[in-house]
């Protein structure tokens, strides 16, 4: 990584792509449900209603967030009586909204990716290959958090 670009991820080695990243504690309201990470979002529409994976991932952050959707089958995300194909453009935006919400409601995030202006944003995991289907392509995600950063100027 060069001094014109910024990790987006919790294994970022500047503190600001840590804050920003999907593992991070950062408690928002989605359709009136109380959320503490999009991490713990993803995870948790893996699972239907009612399941009790659900509701821990919601309550999650970073790794323990993660471990909660490992058994989940990705045939579909649920949300609001949904089923949603998994990796699918609707579950994309499903993400994208949860995302937006973040910031929307956290004036601090906001400030912190405001001071990333001028570096572009990337989202390097570690973890290898991207898998076919995603709940979010890194591609995606970075182009989500490039534009709500153009929106607070």
């Amino acid at each position: 990584m060069t001094d014109k670009t910024i990790n987006i991820a919790y294994t970022s080695d500047d503190w600001r792509g840590i804050a920003l990243s999907n593992f991070s504690l950062s408690p928002f309201l989605l359709d009136d449900m109380l959320l503490a990470s999009v991490e713990g979002f993803i995870q948790g529409i893996k699972f239907p209603e009612g399941h009790p994976a659900r509701a821990q991932a919601f309550a999650s952050t970073a790794w323990q967030a993660k471990d909660c959707g490992h058994g989940a089958h990705k045939d579909f995300v649920h949300w609001r009586d949904r089923q949603i194909p998994f990796g699918s453009a609707d579950h994309h935006r499903l993400v994208e909204r949860a995302l937006r919400a973040k910031f929307a409601q956290n004036q601090g995030l906001r400030h912190v990716l405001k001071t990333t202006q001028g570096l572009e944003i990337l989202h390097q995991t570690g973890e290898g290959a991207e898998p076919a289907l995603t709940s979010i392509p890194a591609a995606e995600f970075c182009r989500i958090l490039t534009d709500i950063r153009t929106a607070l100027d």
